[in-house]
């Protein structure tokens, strides 16, 4: 029986979408009596097959690592975007020896670059590897999601989110890191979405590679529909009015996740017939200190770690907006239509393969303002139209979503990369 090792920098109590799809594929592989394992850079949760290093230290140095790990950046004032967006993974440490401890058949790395896991310690592991995208860090010379550059499909150098002129500059030692450390390595690569999958074909890393497609997963039993009027008692929200759902961690100051294209948009609402009978839900942003204008009143719910609350939050929501500028998957919009809630995103990146047009949801022109709001108008503007969305968006959900075809579709890879005879029923992989 195969042994895999889940490497995550997080648990779902630490991390973000990664982290939630890292172990639920891991939870998955548990259930289907899988000698399935998860190292992880920062536990939170109480489960026994989640690992971390037991050495107090090196926890202290892991939580110290990802500030010291951005030091570099310092030199670089003009960068667009905060130190999190750019990761150089540069600081030496022991994660290769306790993956060695551990002794898995198979390494399958998920979203790793916090300083967790250096960019020269893949080729210490001497284990197979399947690596699991989760943005494009990966390919790039440092940045999560490239905003619109190719220079990634070259060598990087004169970063445009350094601020940088200089084809030498860090992301183009970033890159070259990578190359030197990577070059003999034979990885296989699993993107979530289409969109990722060619990105990362496109790039000048991975471009020989072998490269899947595998959608995350979901538990549909807890992600399921619920009467909105039950779901909104329950979360002491309105009966009577149209509410319109918004979420993602640090929901409002992610540059990425569009909260300033939404503003806009809802802005263009308020001034139509519609602005008596809408409000917005935000979920994983607290309310600003300073006040942001959105036209409509506002619910805050914080971050939300609970999947039945979470749950509960989708279905009570008329339509669930994403209106992301990139995204490798888009895991609130796969959550939201096994809810039976119709999402609007625009008709970019990951969200292509969840969002069908009109079918379970509206793919607006892409960062079009007044077409994200001709979206959010064209769901919920008639009832027959918007029962139907929400059929569908359920009806895909079961189809495409679970986290029994995941795991599954992975049990298979894991199969062929690691040359195990299983069980399992072989699915069939996009490759590229």
């Amino acid at each position: 029986m195969i042994k895999p090792l889940l490497v995550n920098a997080y648990d779902p109590k630490g991390g973000a979408g990664a982290a939630r799809a890292a172990y639920r594929l891991h939870q998955e592989l548990l259930r289907l009596k899988i000698d399935s394992q998860m190292l992880i850079q920062d536990k939170r949760i109480a489960d026994s097959t989640v690992v971390s290093s037991p050495n107090k230290v090196a926890k202290i140095i892991w939580k110290a690592r990802p500030i010291v790990n951005a030091l570099p950046l310092k030199l670089y004032r003009n960068r667009q975007r905060k130190p999190e967006f750019f990761r150089l993974q540069w600081l030496p440490n022991t994660v290769a020896s306790q993956i060695a401890r551990l002794e898995p058949d198979i390494i399958n790395l998920h979203w790793i670059c916090d300083g967790f896991i250096p960019i020269e310690a893949l080729a210490k592991f001497n284990k197979p590897i399947v690596w699991t995208f989760h943005d494009t860090w990966a390919f790039t010379g440092g940045c999560c999601y490239s905003l619109g550059c190719d220079r990634y499909t070259k060598s990087c150098g004169s970063c445009p989110q350094l601020g940088s002129k200089h084809s030498w500059d860090l992301s183009r030692w970033v890159w070259q890191r990578k190359t030197k450390a990577w070059q003999n390595l034979k990885l296989t690569i699993v993107a979530p979405s289409n969109w990722l999958a060619e990105c990362a074909k496109s790039s000048s890393l991975f471009s020989n590679s072998d490269i899947r497609v595998i959608p995350h997963g979901l538990d549909i039993s807890i992600y399921k529909p619920t009467k909105t009027q039950v779901a909104r008692n329950l979360l002491s929200l309105p009966q009577n009015k149209q509410l319109i759902l918004f979420g993602a961690i640090n929901a409002t100051s992610n540059f990425r996740k569009g909260f300033d294209l939404l503003q806009s948009a809802l802005q263009r609402l308020s001034q139509s017939e519609w602005k008596d009978q809408i409000e917005l839900i935000v979920f994983g942003s607290s309310q600003p200190q300073d006040s942001v204008d959105l036209g409509f009143k506002v619910h805050y719910l914080g971050k939300v770690d609970d999947e039945d609350k979470l749950a509960l939050i989708y279905a009570s929501a008329d339509v669930m907006i994403v209106p992301s500028i990139e995204e490798a998957y888009g895991l609130t919009a796969c959550e939201s239509l096994s809810c039976g809630t119709p999402v609007v995103c625009f008709d970019s990146t990951g969200l292509k393969d969840i969002v069908e047009h009109q079918k379970n949801g509206y793919r607006a022109q892409c960062f079009s303002c007044d077409d994200l709001a001709n979206g959010i108008i064209w769901v919920i503007e008639n009832k027959e139209r918007h029962q139907k969305l929400c059929d569908r968006a359920r009806e895909k959900a079961e189809q495409e979503f679970t986290i029994e075809l995941q795991a599954h579709r992975y049990l298979s890879l894991f199969e062929e990369v690691a040359n195990i005879n299983l069980t399992t029923t072989n699915y069939e992989l996009t490759t590229f």
